[in-house]
């Protein structure tokens, strides 16, 4: 029967692309790894490979094809044997799930069926949340939905708040987690910029000395390379070089590490970076109600704060207290899963891989304690050494390299600590040192697995 080949999505959060240009013609013969066409966004190009063997029957997309949407099928091949006459025949492969788009903060009649949402992230039964009242009502909402109520929010309540970065505004945000801002707001709030992350992180950093409440948007983390210097030499170090008198109240906030096939230099991961810096916060949160509460407490802190997102993350779901004014504080940790046997730290989207691992270890009688840390710096020492005296054991899970990683931190604090209490060294699973491979099957093995983190439980409990 002949295959349908669909518009693939070059990452999570991608709903249409452009059928750039196709590199075979009706009728060639193909074999499986054959590259057949290119598409592209605004951010990224990819190559079409064929997964199947055969001939290219007939090509339903043509080149130059712009918003073509993810899963419509763009080509058909044709087995050997096959013909034209066997092009109605065709059936399509499984569908790539990728993340729904959140509405905007007025409600809109659908148009169209909206996409199916992604998968949410593994929920193990939580701790009560000490943030949020006992029978508190909760509101469903992914991350990029709480992100943005939060500063739609603060926006309301203090007119000294904005947003400023690339494509924030009429765009309505390279991941939609601005959407609806500039309609509510106007542009003098909610600011496009040039593609100048050093120009624009200073504009923002200057506003945020005269006393403004900035949040500079970036694309990606990795894009603030070219803006670092704002970042560390004048935000982070304004309040002790002027003696107390100048603070800089600002949130720098957007996608970091891993997302999906976009190579080395967009999948870099910061945490380590940052959380090195006196005088910065960094957050990393894993949850939508996180997410929504530290954004909150990130505006209105005084000193400059590192607000790290995570691509994947952003059309998972979860619940949010429904309350006027939710905030949680900057530098708590939180237990999301109680144990005895060991405990497993983790922070943003960390917490896939250790939430899965507890669940496995659960079937083979080890009860893992897994703690998110939610902010990076401040560390919520305290948390993870009671945790560590109560199980002896401990693991920790990041995405970015071992080397001088947040893991290393944690471990080092562990043992100054708590090292009468260690039944076993701490464990570390990290990223691959190594560059992010841009092809799939690599970049699947340069990343952590729940697997590894399985692994690691159990050689700590010598199991």
């Amino acid at each position: 029967m002949p295959i349908q080949v669909l518009m693939p999505a070059l990452s999570p959060t991608m709903e249409k692309g452009n059928l750039a240009k196709w590199l075979k013609k009706e009728g060639e013969t193909i074999k499986s790894g054959d590259v057949i066409a290119e598409i592209e966004t605004d951010k990224a190009t990819m190559e079409v490979e064929a997964t199947d063997e055969g001939t290219l029957g007939k090509i339903l997309i043509p080149e130059g094809t712009a918003d073509v949407a993810v899963n419509t099928p763009i080509a058909t091949i044709l087995a050997d044997g096959e013909s034209a006459a066997d092009l109605g025949k065709a059936s399509a492969p499984a569908k790539q799930e990728k993340a729904a788009e959140s509405a905007p903060p007025a409600a809109a009649k659908a148009e169209a069926p909206q996409p199916k949402a992604a998968p949410a992230a593994p929920q193990a039964v939580a701790e009560p949340d000490p943030e949020v009242p006992a029978g508190t009502e909760m509101v469903t909402q992914t991350i990029r939905e709480a992100l943005r109520d939060a500063m739609a929010e603060e926006m309301r309540r203090d007119a000294d708040v904005f947003v400023m970065g690339e494509e924030v505004a009429e765009y309505q945000g390279a991941y939609k987690v601005t959407q609806g801002l500039l309609q509510e707001f106007g542009a003098k709030r909610v600011i496009d910029t040039p593609i100048t992350e050093h120009g624009f992180a200073g504009v923002g950093v200057g506003a945020a000395m005269t006393g403004l409440k900035p949040i500079v948007e970036f694309m990606t983390f990795n894009f603030a390379m070219q803006a670092i210097d704002q970042i560390i030499n004048s935000a982070a170090k304004t309040l002790y070089m002027s003696g107390g008198q100048m603070g800089c109240s600002i949130v720098f906030r957007g996608p970091n590490g891993a997302a999906a096939r976009v190579a080395a230099q967009h999948s870099q991961d910061y945490s380590s970076w940052y959380s090195h810096i006196p005088g910065l916060k960094v957050v990393a949160p894993y949850s939508a109600a996180d997410a929504k509460g530290l954004l909150k407490a990130a505006i209105r802190d005084p000193n400059p704060v590192i607000f790290l997102e995570n691509e994947v993350l952003y059309g998972h779901t979860g619940e949010v207290p429904k309350l006027d004014d939710f905030i949680i504080p900057i530098g708590k940790a939180r237990i999301v899963r109680s144990g005895n046997h060991v405990t497993i730290i983790s922070w943003s989207n960390g917490m896939t891989y250790a939430l899965k691992a507890a669940d496995e270890l659960a079937k083979d009688g080890i009860e893992a304690e897994v703690i998110d840390l939610r902010t990076l710096r401040p560390m919520d020492t305290e948390t993870i050494i009671n945790s560590v005296k109560k199980t002896g054991r401990a693991v920790t899970v990041e995405e970015g390299w071992a080397q001088s990683g947040v893991g290393a931190e944690i471990a080092a604090r562990i043992m100054e600590n708590a090292f009468d209490y260690l039944d076993a060294p701490v464990a570390r699973v990290s990223g691959r040192d190594v560059p992010m491979p841009y092809a799939a099957n690599l970049e699947k093995l340069a990343l952590p697995s729940a697997a590894e983190v399985v692994e690691a439980a159990k050689a700590v409990c010598y199991r």
